[in-house]
Order: C-alpha cells, then sequence, then structure tokens
C-alpha cells in the first residue's frame, strides 16, 4: 500500500469522526435544550402542586370552623386557576410527543375535577376535603415524576449530578406532600381542639414517611443551604406535630400558629427543591457549552 493510499485513508477516516462529533455535539445540544424545556414543565407542575397543598390546608381548616382561613383560600383558588392556564401551552407540547407523559385531555380533566371540587367544597367535610385535594396533587406528582425522568433525567441526566433530578421531581416533591396533608390534617385537629384516633395514626405515619423521604433526599448530597433549613424545619414541625398536637395533654396551640409552622417546613422544602432545579439549569448550560473538538493529523499530532 503506497504512502499516497495511507494518506486518503487517514483522512477520510479522520473525516468520518469529524462528522461523528459534530452530529453526536448537536444531538447532545438539542438534548439539552429539550431538558431546559422540561426544567420549565417540572417548575410549573410545583408551583401547581404547592399551591393545591396550601388550599387543601387553608379549606380543611375552614371546614373545621375557622374562617380567618376564607380570605387567603379565595385568593389561592384564584392563583391556582391561573397555573392551570400557564401550565397549558407545555401540556400541548407533551401531547405532540411519540409517548406522552400527559395529554391536554388529562388536563382536561383535571381541570374539571378541581372545578367540581371548589363547587361542593361547602357541603362536604375535612376528611372528604383533604382525600379529593390528594387525589388532585397526587395526579400532579405522577406527572412531574415522569417528566423530570423522560425528558430531564434520560435526556440528559448524564451532565447532571446522580440523584439531583431524582430529588428535584421524585423525593422532594413527595416528601413536601406528606408534610401537606400532615398540615391540612393538623389544621383541622388543631381548630376542633381534638384529635381522632384515625387523625392520629395518620399523622404518625405521614411524619414518619417525611423523615423516611428526608433521610433519602439527605443521603450523599451537599444540602447547601436550603437543604439545611429545610432539614431544620421538618425536624421542627414533627416536633410540633408529636408535642402539640399528640401529646397526651391534649391540644397546645391553635390552627393558625400550627398553619404557620407547617407551611414554613413545606416551603422551605420546596425552596429546597427549585435550589435543585436551579442546579440542572446550570449542569445543562454547562453541559451545551460547546468544547472544541479534537482531530488528529495526517502525522499523527491532535489538532482542534
Amino acid at each position: 500500500m503506497t504512502t499516497s493510499t495511507l494518506l486518503v485513508l487517514l483522512l477520510a477516516s479522520t473525516l468520518s469522526v469529524s462528522v461523528w462529533l459534530v452530529r453526536h455535539r448537536r444531538q447532545r445540544n438539542g438534548s439539552g435544550a429539550a431538558a431546559k424545556q422540561a426544567l420549565g414543565f417540572c417548575d410549573c407542575l410545583l408551583r401547581v402542586m404547592s399551591s393545591l397543598q396550601q388550599h387543601r390546608g387553608l379549606s380543611s381548616g375552614w371546614l373545621a370552623g375557622d374562617r380567618a382561613f376564607e380570605k387567603r383560600m379565595m385568593a389561592k383558588r384564584l392563583e391556582i386557576d391561573a397555573l392551570q392556564a400557564e401550565l397549558a401551552p407545555f401540556v400541548a407540547g407533551e401531547t405532540a410527543q411519540t409517548r406522552p407523559c400527559l395529554t391536554s385531555n388529562d388536563l382536561a380533566l383535571f381541570r374539571f375535577q378541581w372545578r367540581t371540587l371548589i363547587e361542593t367544597l361547602a357541603s362536604g367535610n375535612v376528611e372528604q376535603n383533604i382525600a379529593l385535594h390528594s387525589h388532585l396533587i397526587a395526579q400532579v406528582l405522577d406527572w412531574l415524576a415522569s417528566v423530570g425522568e423522560a425528558r430531564i433525567e434520560l435526556a440528559a441526566g448524564g451532565v447532571l449530578t446522580p440523584g439531583l433530578v431524582r430529588n428535584y421531581a421524585n423525593r422532594l416533591p413527595a416528601l413536601s406532600e406528606y408534610l401537606g396533608q400532615a398540615r391540612a390534617i393538623g389544621s383541622s385537629v388543631a381548630a376542633r381542639k381534638g384529635c381522632s384516633a384515625v387523625a392520629r395514626v395518620r399523622l404518625m405515619f405521614l411524619i414518619s414517611r417525611a423523615e423516611s423521604l428526608l433521610e433519602q433526599a439527605c443521603a450523599g448530597t451537599d444540602l447547601g443551604i436550603a437543604g439545611e433549613q429545610a432539614k431544620l424545619a421538618v425536624e421542627q414541625m414533627a416536633q410540633t406535630i408529636r408535642d402539640k398536637l399528640l401529646a397526651s395533654a391534649g391540644i397546645a396551640l391553635n390552627a393558625d400558629t400550627y398553619f404557620t409552622i407547617a407551611t414554613r417546613a413545606v416551603d422551605s422544602v420546596l425552596e429546597w427543591t427549585r435550589q435543585c432545579g436551579f442546579q440542572i439549569d446550570r449542569g445543562l448550560a454547562a453541559g451545551a457549552a460547546p468544547k472544541p473538538a479534537r482531530f488528529a493529523t495526517p502525522n499523527g499530532a491532535l489538532a482542534e
């Protein structure tokens, strides 16, 4: 084989590698852009979940007889309506995917169930109210976990810290939901100044699950300021429930005070979740940043 033939083969090989690298970079950048868009989708779902949780707590306290919750409850209702409208374009885009995590029909059903909940709220009781809200929140959590896994973790997980997306779209939202349920039940317990056997068992279960999820979210992770604050707030809420709502001496705080403590815990977990979202955003940006490709020249040296 002549020198000229070897040179031609080497140049052809180099050209093939160059084409592959360019194609790979475009695919990576495309995945990063799609993951970044999915991050906005997840953020909207998180805000829907958070507002539903707050409305559940406020409406449960209202149904238990504390009318001080009514003004905030009505404001939160308007906020949820606006968030559903904001969610619609994301869902329309997801509907066009080959295997969508949710569709516009799913959102339409969700909206119908929300309106039904509002229209029948006054005629129900606290237990029914919590169950109906929790059903809607569980649906949002399912959507959030699906979008996080399919559109962020699988698409761009290679450039992100292991476990970060799972905390953002799964563990921390689930933790906030257990705390949110405990906020709703505890608010009604504090408003009534009495804790039924069913409420007692449920509160103990919710706090146990919340502490377990908190431990998982903290494992092998740099918590940062937001994580440390969330950890302390969750621990304070758990201790408040045990000492002030479940103690044999009886209920030792009012509904508004308990709601404030519980809301601080839920909000701190959501802030931790948002910080995870910022880390994902920075990771995606770093992963999409162009890096100079290095190629072998015919004499064996590397060139960019």
